[in-house]
């Protein structure tokens, strides 16, 4: 059985602490991640950590911000750094926010890099991805499995990005992207085509879901993510009713 969970953004903009309360009681729900997509969110998140209760989840990332000065560059490593002395929990990185690589090196397997849209300038293909991971040799892979879909709609890169790098894979970031590059809730498009790559994602690895949903949508929207990357090892997904 997958390991299904959330992104506190996505439920909650900018309000790590409503998303995740957003989640509590949901037995289903053992994922979480803790989303900084803004700069000016990493801190309080990080100095609030030990307050939150996040009890119910198996799994925990943390989404680092999208953007930042190169000036403040360091002391986010600094600060990422010192949070993973206490927890081993993924980072998951926008690899056009890097400015210096050797910085970010020093996370080794912390560092969860994620693949891009196609408005973005690199990580949005196979080759792009692996210069990036040529930089930064132990990181790990985050597969947002909508991007690749929106760069490539027949799902060749998203194929040939888990074929490449499956064995880095830590999580999956899932929602349908549209055109302006932003998360929608699954249609039955999307979800067709998510099917034609399940089999590649292994059962054991985190889906975290990205659409931007109130709270009681979120067991409409699982059962949705479900029948699109059903486990492996359940019927094949073709043979999965779209409700």
């Amino acid at each position: 059985m997958r390991l299904i969970g959330f992104s506190s953004g996505a439920l909650a903009y900018a309000d790590f602490r409503r998303g995740v309360a957003m989640l509590h009681g949901k037995e289903d729900i053992r994922a979480v991640e803790l989303s900084a997509l803004r700069q000016a969110e990493l801190y309080p998140m990080l100095d609030s950590i030990a307050d939150l209760d996040l009890s119910q989840f198996d799994y925990i990332a943390i989404h680092a911000p999208a953007e930042f000065a190169t000036a403040d560059e360091e002391n986010i490593v600094a600060r990422l750094q010192e949070m993973t002395y206490r927890r081993e929990w993924p980072i998951i990185l926008h690899p056009d926010a890097i400015h210096d690589f050797s910085l970010w090196e020093k996370l080794g397997e912390s560092i969860c890099l994620e693949n891009m849209d196609r408005r973005k300038p690199i990580g949005r293909t196979v080759s792009e991805m692996k210069a990036l991971f040529d930089k930064l040799p132990d990181a790990s892979f985050c597969f947002d499995i909508g991007h690749a879909r929106q760069v490539d709609s027949t799902m060749t890169e998203s194929y040939l990005m888990l074929k490449q790098f499956g064995h880095r894979l830590r999580q999956v970031h899932v929602s349908e992207v549209n055109t302006r590059s932003k998360h929608d809730p699954l249609s039955l498009a999307s979800i067709l085509a998510f099917q034609e790559v399940a089999n590649l994602i292994p059962e054991d690895v985190p889906l975290i879901i990205e659409t931007p949903i109130p709270e009681h949508q979120i067991a409409h929207e699982i059962t949705r993510v479900k029948q699109a990357l059903p486990s492996p090892q359940s019927v094949n997904a073709a043979q999965f009713a779209i409700a």
